[in-house]
């Protein structure tokens, strides 16, 4: 079966004469609000880059995708596109009853008219679109299982507006805007390409080459859909977009932005993209050899799917989704030519030069040269801005351990010593002092235990972000809220843990709190170490056992290594 061609100006949009009833309307509406993720979805299923798609997958479309990769009508479509609730909010849904949908503000952006409301197995679904369910091989079934709700509700939807943007408005098209751009410039083949990370000289000769091979035009559709717009990085990717474009011959590329959730599928995931280029009218569709790949972007050659796997699936149906593949090439620098090539043109006796992302993260990190044929000058400079020297970045020191290891100490010690450094302003989160001020109404539960380290760490990652240094000592004793809390502050500055991994014993014989000893007689439940678990860091940067140390000894071990990587002179 053909994928299905659309008319260009369709939208899930109601007319504004509607708009105003179904407000009034669903004042008696239950109402659900969408996170960052589902704000992405609910953005391209109004605006259409997900059509055929007239809302959120029912049931049986839902199986059919995760089995077959159509949906009921047998329509190409390989993932699933369910509005996921909490088991609450689902007792309360009514199959036929509109629900008002709404931003993370409570703003209403559709109606949702529910067909279905079922509890999916997840397993199958992480087996069948990600090729495991072992969390721990595959991040995005990680997230399936831990960020995903576990009840899915699917419907047809009104929109009543497209989610708000403040933030480069003149670049955000929907699929019917670009494609009257397409028709303006007299574009009849474009060459669609999705990326999430900075490009240079090398991606602009491997886009170059494509987009003549295919004889088209180029549409840049970088990925922003994930982003929060106090991020630093959301802007300056952007703007080294809007440099290297200039770069490119004119009237031959268009820079638009897509607010897509990626699910990083692989070859599913490529497919998915294939349909949605189609959708916002592109005739070709460039294919990286690991495309969707969860660690496409980790600096060394592993891969979690077969490379060319995603080529080959998208080519495979390229006459159903009416779009062709192109295949991405690597291209690298040869030092004797001064130019790209591709990479399976290379000769043994070649001189190739490359620059990796983490050998580039640490040139920006420490101020060295990066070469012009690496990347443009104009890009460079907006990198540059966002990534400081690390001497001058914020970064957070998360202390973890058992009551009494000596945690605040140590932080109350580290304090003393930035202040005297002067360089920049400093902030102590001691585990106590946000248990009283921060997280009063919080249990000892592992999952208000988990809140409060949550809390810690967005407070440690704004102070990051701002030039700051975060000192965090609280016991936190989940791997769990420990990984979050690395992801979210290393995308802003620096982020070291310190594991305190004094015996409980040494802790018991300290105890000035008296806290063991209540828990010894009984009088006190949920103490870490006694009656509830302490789980050690899987790779903490720093290990210190303080039974023997000083606190200016196990400080110097701190300090010593911030130096060594170029957080303080």
């Amino acid at each position: 079966m053909k994928q299905p061609d659309h008319d260009y100006s369709e939208s899930l949009l109601v007319h504004f004469r509607r708009v105003e009833s179904l407000k009034e309307a669903a004042l008696s509406y239950p109402s659900v609000q969408l996170n960052t993720r589902q704000l992405c979805d609910l953005e391209l299923l109004l605006n259409r880059a997900f059509y055929p798609l007239t809302g959120y997958l029912g049931r049986q479309d839902y199986e059919n995708v995760v089995a077959d990769l159509r949906l009921s009508d047998g329509t190409v479509w390989p993932i699933p596109i369910c509005l996921d609730v909490s088991e609450q909010i689902a007792r309360g849904l009514e199959i036929g009853r509109p629900v008002a949908i709404q931003d993370e503000e409570g703003f209403m952006l559709s109606v949702l008219t529910v067909t279905d409301v079922w509890k999916p197995d997840k397993r199958l679904e992480a087996q069948t679109v990600y090729g495991t369910d072992d969390p721990a091989k595959h991040p995005a079934v990680r997230d399936l299982f831990e960020d995903v709700g576990p009840w899915y509700v699917g419907g047809a939807l009104e929109g009543l507006h497209l989610p708000i943007h403040y933030d480069f408005r003149e670049l955000r098209f929907t699929p019917s805007e670009v494609h009257r751009r397409f028709s303006l410039n007299g574009w009849r083949q474009v060459i669609g390409f999705q990326t999430e990370k900075h490009l240079h000289c090398a991606h602009r000769e491997m886009t170059l080459r494509a987009a003549r091979e295919a004889n088209a035009s180029i549409l840049l559709q970088p990925v922003v859909g994930l982003t929060h717009p106090g991020n630093l990085d959301h802007y300056t990717q952007v703007r080294c977009y809007q440099e290297i474009v200039k770069k490119y011959p004119k009237n031959m590329i268009m820079l638009a932005l897509i607010p897509l959730a990626t699910r990083r599928a692989g070859p599913r995931e490529a497919l998915w993209h294939a349909i949605i280029r189609k959708n916002y009218g592109c005739s070709h569709f460039m294919v990286a050899q690991d495309h969707g790949d969860p660690f496409a972007s980790n600096g060394n050659r592993d891969r979690f799917y077969p490379l060319y796997a995603a080529q080959d699936l998208v080519r495979s149906y390229e006459d159903e989704i009416g779009i062709k593949m192109v295949p991405l090439k690597r291209m690298v620098y040869v030092e004797e030519k001064a130019e790209y090539i591709p990479e399976d043109e290379v000769r043994p006796d070649m001189n190739v030069k490359q620059i990796s992302s983490s050998e580039l993260r640490r040139r920006l990190e420490n101020g060295l040269e990066i070469p012009v044929w690496f990347s443009y000058p104009e890009v460079v400079a907006e990198l540059r801005r966002a990534y400081p020297p690390r001497s001058r970045q914020g970064f957070t020191i998360f202390i973890t351990g058992l009551s009494g290891a000596g945690k605040s100490t140590l932080a109350k010690v580290l304090v003393v010593k930035f202040m005297e450094m002067r360089d920049r302003p400093v902030t102590l989160l001691d585990g106590d002092i946000v248990r009283r001020n921060l997280s009063s109404e919080l249990t000892f539960s592992k999952e208000h235990r988990n809140l409060n380290i949550t809390r810690i760490g967005f407070v440690a990652s704004e102070i990051t972000k701002n030039g700051g240094i975060a000192i965090c000592a609280p016991i936190a004793p989940y791997e769990e809220s420990r990984r979050q809390n690395r992801e979210l502050i290393s995308q802003y500055g620096g982020y070291v843990e310190v594991y305190l991994s004094t015996p409980i014993e040494v802790c018991e014989q300290r105890d000035r709190k008296g806290l063991y000893a209540k828990a010894r007689s009984g009088k006190v439940k949920g103490v870490t170490g006694v009656d509830d678990p302490y789980m050690p860091p899987s790779n903490p940067d720093i290990t210190i056992d303080t039974t023997e140390l000083t606190p200016d000894e196990a400080v110097q071990e701190v300090l010593l290594y911030l130096g060594e990587r170029g957080y303080i002179k």
